[in-house]
């Protein structure tokens, strides 16, 4: 990913001793247009690379589609008005029959900027779109603590600027299975639900989703959709991700780092020891 993650900017570094003029390498931000249907369904802004992810995980996350059989096929546009644009559009073709309704994905899409509703109603239309977890999973508490630095060694962008959030995808036994970087933690966590989706292992059932940041409602409701009994945060919930988290049966995890954490929402998913 990094080749088209990164670009090298002008800059003045400032110091004690006076300033000077450099280079230095930063995380690319672009935006990703996403049509459906062959009309415009949402803007994200996204550090380019592992786009048909990012926009499968996002069809998942966000409910636009009841299931990945009505998908026939996710690709970048191949004509576009703007030949500088044609690797910020990404087109979704659903199976043949299939008509959304744009107007009512529009306005539900959770990653829009101001839903206009109470903090209640976005609760509950969460868990109305996405039933609660009903399955067993359980870990124990030391596996947990052993994540960050191994999310922190697979950053790889990150190492050369400092400025991308990261999502990782653990399984069971804490085995790293996929790591996705954006400047969007919710980008990154699109990334590697379509990942997982597009090799066939959804739902996620005994998984462990981990975010670099804090854990919003947004990170929270993208694991419910993909069925993810734990997110992991290395900085602190919002109180909406807690409420949420306790309604759908996810146990998050918060401020994990420095050989300790915190538990809300469905606590007896971690075990002692």
């Amino acid at each position: 990913m990094s080749g088209d993650a990164v670009r090298e900017v002008k800059l003045t570094r400032v110091s004690k001793s006076g300033a000077e003029p450099t280079r230095d390498r930063v995380a690319c931000e672009e935006p990703l247009e996403i049509q459906l249907a062959g009309v415009s369904l949402a803007v994200v802004m996204r550090t380019p690379g592992d786009d048909l992810e990012l926009v499968t995980g996002f069809l998942v996350t966000e409910r636009v589609v009841d299931s990945l059989a009505d998908v026939e096929s996710v690709r970048h546009c191949n004509e576009a008005q703007d030949p500088d644009a044609a690797d910020n559009v990404v087109r979704v073709t659903l199976r043949a029959g299939l008509r959304p309704d744009l107007e009512r994905l529009r306005r539900n899409l959770f990653a829009s900027s101001s839903c206009g509703v109470c903090g209640k109603a976005t609760l509950e239309n969460a868990l109305a779109t996405a039933p609660p977890l009903d399955d067993d999973t359980r870990l124990p508490a030391s596996l947990l603590l052993a994540l960050p630095e191994r999310l922190r060694a697979a950053q790889r962008v990150f190492e050369e600027t400092g400025g991308l959030h990261a999502a990782g995808l653990f399984d069971a036994t804490g085995g790293l299975l996929a790591v996705r970087e954006d400047v969007g933690r919710h980008n990154a966590v699109d990334k590697v639900i379509g990942w997982a989706a597009r090799a066939g292992q959804l739902p996620l059932a005994e998984r462990v989703l981990l975010v670099s940041g804090r854990a919003s409602f947004e990170i929270v409701q993208k694991a419910l959709a993909a069925r993810v009994p734990i997110v992991a945060a290395v900085s602190a919930p919002t109180s909406l991700a807690v409420s949420l988290a306790e309604g759908a049966g996810i146990a998050l995890v918060g401020f994990l780092r420095g050989g300790g954490f915190n538990v809300y929402g469905a606590r007896e998913r971690i075990l002692p020891g």
